[in-house]
């Protein structure tokens, strides 16, 4: 985080008038220093392997308390989000070249985006707990897991507890000119335990939104209020408690867990004419997720490096109610699904010699979902994903003109299949290989730095894809082959003062893309 420090000097002083004593006690030259003060705000990092990225404390950014990624998401520059018919907030890093599905959503490690329809709605998922952010486009480390070749967001709660950390309490208000308004607290508390440190931290929050105003130039098609846009009341209620455990030594233990419960509508496609008339009574998710590490330390053979491992549980409930008409009193249709997704996930990091490493990391998850249309019985499919991929940094020191050049090349093999498909055809199981090599060097004395990268990656088709016919929306296609992804990009990072500035050119091609004809 690129910080500019400003520093403050007050020099205060006093003369004394004819005949006059001093009537302080504070000395004329006397001299009073305010300590630093910190101002934050989104910077543009490239990571070592040479993928552009931008990273943020989420206090440093001007959104409301009970924000959620999507609001975040429209803080950061060139990030497109929009709402989709369904009333779910999407977003693509890089123009339409880059499909939702094809970029992870990560709270400390745990992938949200591994479901039924691969992807995640952002406006119910709450920012209460989260700290940090980090967006990476293009082309990211192969070892996130599969799905991971568009970009990459990642959000931290637990994982950014330091042991250093002091108390705090937090707590927000706010209302907008709409009457919505929203509530949140959360504390961070320090604990000396034997051998080492825990940090603790939890809050809840809640927001509620009776209706959106409708604007002048949008015209009146809907029954009842003329100045509220129909169906887009919302109230939302979550909580989160975060932990870490660092030992002495270095080695560490994690907790991480959210979850929220919300009731919304889904604000009508008023120039179509045949819009979506949903509602959903009910949305709610569990995430949580315990992880290990060993901290850096001698290794086997040699060297230095570290093991990790994390294990994932994302419970998550949606009903919806689907209407024939715009005054929302005749149901025409009610889908309720039931997702459950298990991710594990293993990582490595070895020294090799002085000037490079080698890292390594697995992931396997399982993704169930329970579908109910209307009175009909109960459906489940199940689909599991897995990756397995290495990676190495070699670092390269000065090569003409430029320092600290390194050098990332990463390989990787994913895997899906569909053991479960609700009676319809089974998918054969699928595999795919990508390949990723990128590099980074500082050049200009330190003042630009130089990155370029190229990858190879594949997407599984989601259950939701390949199988759903919910509520006469869908056609089931269980023959979608894998979205296979090539990606180029070249840039430089500037540093002008106390900022910088980022320019990155990219290409993307696409191959076996699955969209939408109807």
């Amino acid at each position: 985080m690129k910080r500019a420090v400003l520093g403050m000097l007050f020099l205060a002083g006093v003369t004394p008038a004819v005949a006059q004593e001093p009537t302080g006690t504070i000395r004329g030259d006397s001299v009073f220093r305010i300590e630093m003060i910190r101002v934050e705000t989104a910077r543009p990092v490239t990571t070592a392997g040479g993928a552009s990225a931008v990273e943020v404390n989420l206090d440093s950014l001007r959104v409301a308390p009970v924000s959620t990624v999507a609001d975040v998401l429209r803080e950061l520059p060139l990030v497109q989000v929009r709402t989709n018919s369904r009333g779910e907030v999407q977003f693509a890093l890089r123009g339409s070249g880059t499909d939702t599905r094809q970029a992870a959503v990560l709270v400390d490690g745990i992938p949200l985006t591994l479901g039924w329809d691969a992807r995640t709605d952002l406006s119910v998922i709450p920012t209460t707990a989260a700290r940090t952010l980090t967006l990476t486009r293009g082309a990211p480390s192969v070892l996130y897991g599969p799905n991971a070749l568009g970009g990459v967001v990642m959000i931290g709660v637990a994982s950014t507890l330091d042991a250093d950390e002091g108390s705090s309490v937090e707590i927000g208000s706010s209302i907008d000119h709409t009457g919505g308004h929203a509530l949140s607290a959360a504390g961070t508390a320090p604990v000396i335990v034997p051998g080492g440190t825990l940090v603790m931290r939890g809050g809840v929050g809640y927001r509620k939104r009776d209706a959106l105003l409708r604007a002048d130039d949008v015209p009146v098609t809907w029954p009842g209020e003329e100045d509220e846009l129909p169906n887009s009341d919302l109230r939302q209620v979550d909580g989160f408690f975060g932990a870490r455990y660092t030992a002495d030594g270095g080695a560490w233990l994690s907790l991480s867990t959210f979850g929220f419960d919300a009731e919304r509508g889904v604000l009508p496609e008023l120039h179509s004419g045949d819009p979506r008339l949903w509602r959903y009574p009910n949305v709610s998710r569990i995430v949580a997720g315990v992880s290990g590490g060993t901290g850096i330390r001698n290794a086997i053979g040699g060297g230095t490096g570290d093991l990790e491992a994390a294990i994932g549980l994302d419970f998550g409930d949606t009903d919806i109610d689907s209407y024939s008409t715009l005054a929302y009193d005749e149901l025409e249709g009610r889908e309720r699904g039931d997702d459950r997704t298990v991710t594990v996930r293993l990582l490595g990091d070895h020294s090799l010699g002085e000037s490079s490493n080698l890292s390594g990391a697995f992931t396997w998850a399982e993704i169930t979902h329970d579908e109910r249309i209307d009175d009909e019985p109960v459906v489940r499919y199940r689909q599991r994903l897995w990756s397995a991929a290495l990676e190495s940094t070699i670092r390269l020191g000065d090569l003409g003109g430029l320092r600290d050049a390194r050098l990332t090349l990463g390989g990787v093999l994913d895997g899906a299949d569909t053991p479960e498909t609700g009676g319809r055809p089974e998918q054969e199981a699928l595999s795919a290989w990508g390949a990723r090599v990128g590099a980074t060097a500082v050049a200009a004395d330190g003042a630009l730095l130089l990155h370029a990268a190229a990858s190879r990656r594949a997407r599984f088709p989601a259950l939701r894809e390949l199988y759903s016919g919910a509520l006469g929306r869908f056609e089931p296609n269980p023959d979608l082959e894998p979205e296979r992804l090539v990606v180029g990009e070249l840039g430089a990072t500037l540093r002008v003062g106390p900022g910088e500035v980022q320019a990155v050119g990219f290409t993307h091609r696409l191959s076996d893309a699955v969209v939408r004809v109807s």
